[in-house]
């Protein structure tokens, strides 16, 4: 196998569930192929450049292997190298969002109906 379509490898290298959603993600323009645009027919070879975005990450990643079936975490994991400046970089992202988040962090669960009672009755007084 010399080359495998890019919707096929990012399905099987586990960055998207499913193949319908990586193909979106190529054609909304999330990635890109070598510094470039691409299409979901367009091929993926071993040593190709990708840069993918999900949500508020970017993964830079080199291409190693080729796959068309999805399989376990472990062996997708052998198809990419992720770059150092990538991970760096998304690192510095998550540090920045958390440092953003004003509400600290979250409760440890969600009120049950003893305390719903409590916060109306608190919420009365004002």
């Amino acid at each position: 196998m010399d080359n495998v379509r890019i919707d096929k490898w990012l399905w099987a290298a586990r960055f998207f569930k499913t193949r319908s959603l990586a193909a979106k993600a190529v054609s909304g323009g999330h990635v890109t192929l070598n510094g470039h645009k691409t299409k979901s027919a367009k091929t993926v070879q071993a040593g190709d450049l990708l840069v993918i975005r999900l949500g508020f990450f970017e993964y830079t990643v080199r291409a190693l292997g080729l796959s068309e079936q999805r399989g376990p975490a472990v062996t997708a994991r052998t198809l990419y190298e992720e770059t150092e400046e990538s991970v760096a970089k998304r690192e510095q992202a998550a540090a920045e969002r958390k440092a953003m988040n004003p509400q600290g962090s979250r409760p440890e669960h969600r009120p049950d109906k003893h305390d719903r009672r409590k916060i109306r009755q608190f919420l009365k007084k004002e």
